[in-house]
Formats: C-alpha cells, structure tokens, sequence
C-alpha cells in the first residue's frame, strides 16, 4: 500500500494550494480519507476526514470554512483544497487511510508528506 502527497510548496499568506495524496494497492473507496498537518514545533494534528463514499466531511475549527477536502474514487485521489492560507497554515501535511472492520481492527496508512509554506 502506498500513499502519494503532492501539491505542496511556498505561497504568500493570502493565497491557495491543492493537495492530492493517490492511494495504490488499497481498496481505496473504503476507507475514510483524513488530512493531518504537523507544524513545527507541533504535534500531529488532524484536519480534515471524509468518510466512504464522500457524504460526510469534518474540518477542525482553525480550517473551517478556508479548506475543502473531497475524493474521487475513481482516481484514487484524495484532494484538499486550501484558501485564504495564512503563516499559521505552515506544516507538513500527511494523508491517512482509516478502515475499522469488525474482528480485523482497524487498519491505518500514511503517506510521506508534502511540505506548504506560507510566507511573504
């Protein structure tokens, strides 16, 4: 199983990414699809889920209303669509894969990160 980020890079405060994480040798469309972020200094932090099958979606507080995070399934793709970043945006952004069967547990996969930096 793999998880490939891309997408980030440097942008001035104000500005916009998108992220994409493509999922390979996982059945992708299972699972639910999570951003985290770790800034520096910081611990790992979630900040955008969206389960199987793409209806329900959650943004922590300090990204509401700025991201949107969204799936093709068809692609593999989990994208995260970041507006009005700001220098507090800074981070290492991972993508997640989250499955919790009955009697197998729970299974978790995480890409490698993609580095957004958010500086004039």
């Amino acid at each position: 199983v793999q998880l490939v980020e891309s997408g980030g890079g440097l942008v001035q405060p104000g500005g916009s990414l998108r992220l994409s994480c493509v999922g390979t040798g996982l059945a992708f469309s299972l699972y639910e699809m999570k951003w985290f972020r770790q800034r520096p200094g910081k611990e790992r932090e979630l900040v955008a889920r969206i389960k199987s099958g793409g209806g329900i979606r959650a943004y922590v507080p300090a990204v509401k209303g700025r991201f949107t995070i969204d799936r093709d399934d068809a692609e593999n793709t989990v994208f995260l669509q970041m507006n009005s970043l700001n220098t507090e945006d800074t981070a290492v952004y991972y993508c997640n894969a989250n499955r919790v069967q009955e009697l197998i547990g729970e299974t978790d996969y995480w890409g490698q990160g993609t580095q957004v930096t958010v500086s004039s």
